[in-house]
């Protein structure tokens, strides 16, 4: 392929936002800007955005429904998981809906079938069609493109993350916005990214699915439990990603908490006839003695 129908499929915007983005994380290196405090903020907002908005929110309550929060609860958790800058809600969901309707073939917007820097990043730069338009958002999202909230997330969640970098920089300066937004999102991104590349590739499979997706402990602790990727590909509709007692999935134990304190219902787990039934080699034999 010629140099210049190579830069034709570049998707410029994303590729220069997304660029700019490392760069900016790389003045963590600069002297004076590093900060106790500023690295306390970046956990912060990495557990708010990261695990409470994209996983709990954005992944298994809006995209699967394997649980229903509080109605005052999932519109601050919708805001969380829309400072993740990773588009809004309903970018993201039908992103990720349209993944799970062929996943690794093609139709998925990021299919480990094409290799893995493609899976893990590849597809946000380039011109890709399995990436849901508009009408596509209409028809895979209903629920979410009906409700004002909604929309407005997806439509500013630029303009929210601009807010959320003034704010951090009139509160703590340049250390704050450097790690609290650049380091924070180049971070939360490749982990995020990891989900989609690492557990289509390395790992095990407790259960029978057609697609490539593995438990990877790493990518799982890293990601906030999310890389119980198999687990989760096996049963999409499931709050708890998980399902053995040694698979360690902290956003999980969120949503129980929250259940105990009555802020979240309708929780979603297979049943361990589920389980069985889909268990795959001698490895899973012991899948569902939890």
């Amino acid at each position: 392929m010629g140099i210049r129908k190579q830069f034709s499929r570049i998707n410029w915007p994303v590729a220069g936002g997304i660029g700019a983005i490392h760069v900016g994380a790389l003045a963590a290196f600069w002297p004076g800007l590093f900060a106790w405090s500023a690295l306390v903020v970046m956990g912060a907002l990495s557990i708010t955005t990261s695990a409470i908005g994209i996983s709990l929110c954005f992944h298994r309550m809006l995209t699967h429904r394997g649980l229903r929060l509080a109605k005052p609860l999932e519109y601050v958790t919708a805001i969380f998981g829309t400072l993740a800058f990773q588009g809004g809600p309903i970018t993201w969901v039908a992103t990720h809906r349209a993944h799970h309707a062929a996943t690794d073939r093609a139709g998925d917007p990021h299919g480990a079938d094409r290799g893995f820097f493609w899976s893990h990043c590849e597809w946000l730069f380039v011109r890709n069609d399995a990436v849901p338009d508009g009408d596509e958002k209409r028809r895979l999202v209903p629920e979410l493109t009906s409700k004002a909230f909604y929309r407005f997330l997806d439509r500013y969640n630029v303009q929210l993350q601009i807010v959320l970098a003034g704010a951090l920089y009139l509160s703590g300066g340049w250390p704050w916005l450097v790690w609290g937004t650049f380091v924070r999102l180049v971070v939360m991104y490749h982990t995020a990214w990891l989900v989609n590349s690492a557990a289509h590739t390395f790992g095990y499979r407790t259960y029978r699915t057609d697609d490539r997706s593995k438990n990877n402990w790493w990518v799982a602790l890293i990601s906030w439990g999310e890389g119980w990727h198999n687990n989760h590909h096996a049963f999409q509709f499931s709050a708890r990603l998980g399902l053995q007692w040694f698979e360690f999935d902290p956003v999980w134990l969120v949503i129980r908490a929250l259940s105990f304190l009555h802020l979240a219902d309708s929780i979603k787990v297979p049943t361990p006839e589920m389980r069985k039934r889909l268990l795959s080699g001698t490895r899973a034999r012991q899948a569902v003695g939890d």
